[in-house]
C-alpha cells in the first residue's frame, strides 16, 4: 500500500502536519509552518479506499501480492497549496531552497518556511504506485481524489480544533 491518508492519520505523519497547521492558522492558533522538500512527490490516496483494496484482497480465491495505489504523485507543495485553498488562502512562493517562503497571496503574510532540519539524508524524489493488477484481477480503484482528500483532512482539523482547547503555542492539546 502506498501512503494511505485520513483525517486519523498519525501527527507526525507530514500530511497530517500540513493540515493541522493549516487550521490552526486559519484560527489564528499558529503564524507559521516548517516543511523540508517542498517538491518531494508522493502517491497519497484516502485510507477509505485502501481498506476497500485490502478486503478485496482478502476476498480473492488464490494469495497474490497486489499494489494499491493511485498512480498519481503530487507534491509537498501541491498538498500545501489545496490544504490552505480548503480555508480560501491562495499561496505563493518566493525564493528557492531553504530561503524559500509561501505567502498569502491576498496579504502577503509569510504562512510557510522551509526548515534544513526537515530534509531527509536520503529523500527519494518520488514514490508513484502501479495498481493495474489490483484494478484488472480485483476490480480496485480509488473513488477519493488527491482534492477531495486534502479537503476532507482539514475539515477535520478544523472541526478538532473547535471541540479541543488551545493549550500550546503552535498546536492543541
Amino acid at each position: 500500500m502506498f501512503n494511505h491518508e485520513s483525517p486519523i492519520r498519525g501527527e507526525t505523519f507530514v500530511t497530517r502536519k500540513i493540515t493541522r497547521a493549516v487550521a490552526a492558522i486559519h484560527l489564528g492558533r499558529q503564524q507559521e509552518l516548517f516543511l523540508g522538500n517542498l517538491d518531494s512527490r508522493r502517491d497519497w490516496g484516502h485510507a477509505r479506499d485502501y481498506v476497500e483494496g485490502m478486503w478485496r484482497i482478502m476476498q480473492h480465491s488464490e494469495p497474490d501480492d497486489f499494489v494499491l495505489a493511485t498512480g498519481e504523485a503530487h507534491s509537498v507543495r501541491e498538498f500545501v497549496e489545496r490544504a490552505f485553498a480548503g480555508v480560501d488562502r491562495r499561496i505563493v512562493w518566493r525564493g528557492a531552497g531553504v530561503d524559500e517562503v509561501g505567502a498569502d497571496a491576498a496579504s502577503g503574510a509569510v504562512l510557510v518556511r522551509v526548515d534544513s532540519r526537515y530534509f531527509r539524508p536520503t529523500e527519494v524524489p518520488a514514490l508513484v504506485g502501479d495498481a493495474r493488477k489490483a484494478r484488472d484481477i480485483l476490480g480496485w480503484r480509488p473513488t477519493v481524489t488527491f482534492d477531495e482528500l486534502v479537503t476532507e483532512m482539514v475539515a477535520a482539523d478544523l472541526a478538532r480544533f473547535a471541540t479541543r482547547p488551545y493549550t500550546r503555542k503552535g498546536g492543541a492539546d
